[in-house]
This record gives C-alpha cells, structure tokens and sequence, in this order.
C-alpha cells in the first residue's frame, strides 16, 4: 500500500475503531467517574496541552488519576507518584485513565498507534534537533515508546533515573515508528498494547516485549 494509501486507511481505521471503543467502553467510563469522585472529589478530566503532527498543540484528554496540584511541575518526564490516588493507580495500570483519548483519535488530532504524544514543556527535547521527523506523523494512543514506558519507565520513579536510563531509548522508538510505520506494526502494537496490559494487571513478564522494543531502539533509523 502507497504511504498515501495507508495514511488514508489509517484515518478510516482510527475512526471506527474510536467510535467503536468509545461505545464499548462506556461502563468503564461511568466506573472511573464515580472511582475518581469517591477518591479524591473533583474534575474528572486531566487536560494537557500537547504538540502532536506538524507541531500543532492540541488538548489531549485523560481521566485524572493524580490529586489536584495547581503547582505541579509539567516539565517533569515523570509523575509524582505521591499525588497517585489508589483508583487513579488502579487506573493507570489498567489504561483506564487512556480511555477519552479515544475523543482525541476520533477528533484527528491523535491515531491509535503512533509516537508518544509530547508535551508542550518538553517539546524541544521530544521534538527538536533529531527527533524533529516525529511531528511529521499523529501521536498515538499507544505505540512503541507508549509501550516501552509502560513496562519499564513506569518502575521508574526517581526522575533524574528516569531520564538517563528511560528517556533516551523512549525517543528512539518514537523515531522508530516514524520510520518503520505500516500496517503489520500497527497491528503487533495493538496486541501488544492488549498483552502488556494483561501482564501489568495479572503482574506476569512481559519481557520478552520489553526485549523486542529495546532491539528496534538500538536498530532506529537504519
């Protein structure tokens, strides 16, 4: 399939599958609504300001899982683990807290595969100098590097940690991606994406994952 073809397949596929998951979900949406209110009462949504394709910023919706800090640092590569209610942990291991990103697929302004979507206080280290190819597709719901920091940077909580041993590989498989996307990838991400998951919440290894993600980090580019 021609890249236009496929970009266009991608849209059509993005589309169904969003409006398809939104309606799927739906219990589970209801669930984290009166999880989040019974946790920590107020807002439901977390929106973040996002540069997503051709560096256009875009807010991006998640369910919040964290206590409400007017002061939080959104430089950080990495969460404040302290503000993590329970549920919102619960959440955040199951991708639950993901689930309105699926508004963002449906809207365009995100696909459900594809590069980690970067923030706009860390967008000239996501996408600046090398890794400025990255804007040229959407960020996805999930993807190589979503993948890889949800096996290994997740058990990463100190930050200065996060970024010498995380941060690095993270950026070559959002290049990666950008290189190498089709629709075979696409659809290795998404029953990984279902598997990684299913590791997390049962705690069995998802090793093997992490192995394969780690060996097209070293490979990007080529």
């Amino acid at each position: 399939m021609s890249g236009a073809g496929y970009r266009a397949a991608k849209r059509a596929f993005d589309v169904t599958a969003s409006a398809l998951g939104l309606v799927l979900t739906s219990p589970l949406w209801l669930a984290a609504v009166v999880g989040i209110e019974v946790s920590d009462p107020g807002p439901v949504f977390y929106l973040a300001k996002r540069v997503g394709q051709e560096d256009r910023v875009f807010r991006m919706y998640k369910f919040r899982s964290m206590r409400v800090d007017k002061h939080a640092n959104e430089k950080s590569f990495k969460a404040d683990v302290n503000r993590i209610f329970p549920w919102g942990a619960f959440m955040r291991s199951s991708k639950i807290d993901e689930l309105p990103q699926l508004l963002n697929v449906f809207l365009g302004d995100m696909s459900v595969i594809g590069p980690r979507p970067a923030s706009v206080d860390q967008a000239a280290v996501t996408r600046g100098g090398e890794y400025a190819e990255v804007s040229t597709v959407k960020p996805g719901l999930s993807g190589p590097s979503a993948l890889y920091d949800y096996i290994y940077g997740d058990t990463i909580e100190n930050e200065s940690e996060y970024e010498r041993l995380v941060l690095p590989t993270r950026l070559k498989l959002d290049r990666y991606y950008v290189h190498h996307a089709n629709w075979k990838l696409d659809a290795r991400m998404i029953g990984w994406t279902v598997k990684s998951i299913f590791c997390s919440v049962s705690g069995s290894s998802a090793e093997k994952m992490l192995a394969q993600l780690i060996a097209w980090a070293n490979d990007e580019g080529k």
